[in-house]
C-alpha cells in the first residue's frame, strides 16, 4: 500500500499485550538477525483491536526504536481481527491489470462492509482445482479506519509505514524462511495472541484457509485472576507455569486445563470446518506460535484435541545471529512470540 525505495525494513508487530520490533538483514546464505526488542503494553491500550491509548503505543514504539538503536525508518506492520476479511474466491481468468480494475465490483459480492470504507488488495493463486476454467484469487479487505490508526501511530513515532500486511500472511512468510514444507503436505499455522488467535492453513505452500478466533491468552489470565484474586501480572506468571502457593495449585491446574481445552476445541472446530470443505488429504502438522503457545502444556492439550502433531515454532531456525549480541536461551524463550514480527521483517519494500 505504501512504497519507498530503501531496502531495509523494520517488522513491527503491534499486539494487544506487547509490541515486537524485528529487523533482519539479507546475507548471501539467508537472513541474519540485526535487531530485536519487545515492549509490553498495559491491558487497556488496545481493546478488541482498537487503539484506546495511542500515546502509550507511540511511546512504546519510540522506546523500542531507541533500545534497538536502529536507524531504519521503513516499517512493515500487520493487522487482524474483525476489521479484516480474507476470502479465497474463484473468478474467470483475467490479467492482474484487468482484475485490478474490476476487483471492487467483485469484492462487493463477498465483503460484508461498505466498499467505500475498506482498502482492497488481491493475489492471483492459479488454476482452480475443481474448475480449470477458473482461477483462484485471495481477496483481502481491511477497514480504512484501522489502517489509518496503524499508519498514524507509526508516523507519529517518527517512522514510515511502507507495507500493512495481515498477521496470517506474515506467519506464512516466517514459515517459508525457516522451514522446508513439501508441496504435498497440508499444514496449519496457529498463532495464539493475547486476544485473537490467527489460523492459516497452507495447501501446496499457498494459503487455502484463514480464520481469526476472538479468544486468546488474556481470557485464561482473566480466569486465573477471578479464581485466585490476584492482579494481571501475577496471573500471567501463573499461566506460564510459575509456582504459586500450594493451596492454589489444584485451582490453577483446573483453570488452565479447562481454559486450554476450550481454546483447543475452538481451534479444532476451525480445522474440522476446513477439512469438511477440502479433499480427503488431511492436515499433517500444526505449527504453534504466539504468547499463548507458552501457556503451560497448551501444545499437548491442543495435540490431544485435534489428533495432529503440534510443534511450537522456531522463527529463528534458519536465521543467523551473533551469540555475542543475542542470547541463545533468550531467543528460544521468546521465539514463538515474535513469529509474526519475523515474517514482517522478511518483507521487502514494494512487495505485494
Amino acid at each position: 500500500m505504501f512504497l519507498q525505495r530503501k531496502k531495509e525494513v523494520i517488522g513491527l508487530d503491534i499486539g494487544s499485550s506487547s509490541i515486537k520490533l524485528v529487523e533482519l538483514r539479507k546475507g548471501k546464505t539467508g537472513y541474519r538477525l540485526h535487531n530485536l526488542a519487545i515492549s509490553p503494553l498495559p491491558p487497556e491500550a488496545i481493546v478488541d483491536g482498537a487503539f484506546m491509548d495511542s500515546v502509550t503505543i507511540i511511546d512504546a514504539i519510540r522506546n523500542l526504536v531507541s533500545t534497538a538503536r536502529t536507524k531504519t525508518k521503513e516499517v512493515v506492520a500487520s493487522i487482524s481481527g474483525h476489521s479484516v476479511i480474507v476470502k479465497k474466491i474463484p473468478l474467470p481468468f483475467m490479467t492482474e491489470a484487468e482484475l485490478g480494475e474490476s476487483v471492487r465490483w467483485e469484492a462487493e459480492r463477498y465483503i460484508p462492509f461498505d466498499i467505500n470504507d475498506v482498502n482492497i488488495d488481491f493475489q492471483i493463486l492459479g488454476v482452480n482445482q475443481e474448475n480449470p476454467d477458473l482461477m483462484d484469487v485471495v481477496l483481502v479487505a481491511a477497514k480504512k479506519d484501522i489502517i489509518n490508526d496503524y499508519v498514524s501511530v507509526i508516523m507519529e513515532s517518527g517512522l514510515n509505514p511502507v507495507i500493512i500486511d495481515i498477521d496470517s500472511f506474515a506467519l506464512e512468510n516466517m514459515l517459508a524462511v525457516n522451514y522446508e514444507i513439501d508441496e504435498s503436505e497440508k499444514v496449519a499455522l496457529v498463532n495464539v495472541g493475547a486476544s485473537v488467535t490467527n489460523i492459516n492453513i497452507l495447501e501446496k505452500n499457498i494459503s487455502a484457509f484463514t480464520r481469526d478466533i476472538y479468544r486468546g491468552g488474556n481470557q485464561i489470565t482473566e480466569e486465573i485472576q477471578r479464581q485466585l484474586h490476584v492482579d494481571f501480572e501475577e496471573a500471567e506468571k501463573i499461566k506460564m507455569g510459575e509456582k504459586a502457593d500450594a493451596s492454589s495449585e489444584s485451582i490453577i491446574q483446573n483453570v488452565l486445563k479447562a481454559a486450554s481445552e476450550s481454546l483447543a476445541a475452538e481451534i479444532g472446530n476451525s480445522l474440522d470446518f476446513f477439512q469438511s470443505t477440502a479433499n480427503d488429504e488431511k492436515i499433517s502438522k500444526l505449527y504453534l506460535s504466539g504468547g499463548g503457545s507458552k501457556i503451560k502444556d497448551f501444545d499437548l492439550v491442543l495435540q490431544q484435541q485435534i489428533e495432529i502433531p503440534v510443534e511450537i515454532i522456531d522463527p529463528f531456525k534458519q536465521i543467523e545471529f551473533r551469540e555475542k549480541e543475542f542470547d541463545v536461551e533468550y531467543l528460544r524463550e521468546i521465539g514463538p512470540t515474535v513469529a509474526v514480527g519475523v515474517g514482517l521483517a522478511s518483507r521487502k519494500v514494494g512487495d505485494r
